[in-house]
């Protein structure tokens, strides 16, 4: 059975805001990276980096929130499937975790190697 509605522009742009808002609203972890994005994406303009050390630092903040939005979907999923602790659920929220830990060591070290 697939249940995936026709491709509409308009309809997927917004199922994506609406995404954005409910991530907004319910994810602490995603509003706390979304406001230091808000002061580090004008600082990466700001400062003076070559071009493509600002694209760099650029990517990765960008990178931060993607993988944010992606745990959080993961951490959805899981909780739908079970109420239960589950050694696999934990498994599966803590692997997310470590990718968004990941992400944010990336950006932090590139802004490292960047002003150092």
């Amino acid at each position: 059975m697939n249940n995936k509605p026709k491709y509409h522009l308009f309809k997927n742009t917004q199922y994506a805001l609406d995404g954005f808002l409910h991530a907004f609203k319910t994810e602490n972890s995603f509003r706390l990276e979304l406001l230091l994005a808000l002061f580090i994406i004008p600082a990466i303009f700001l400062l003076d980096f070559e071009l493509w050390q600002k694209s760099v630092l650029f990517c990765t903040a960008f990178l931060v929130l993607i993988v944010e939005l992606l745990n959080s979907a993961i951490e959805n999923v899981v909780d739908l499937v079970t109420t239960e602790i589950h050694p696999l659920a934990k498994n599966a929220k803590d692997i997310g975790a470590t990718a968004v830990m990941f992400s944010i060591t990336l950006h932090v070290l590139c802004w490292v190697l960047f002003l150092f």
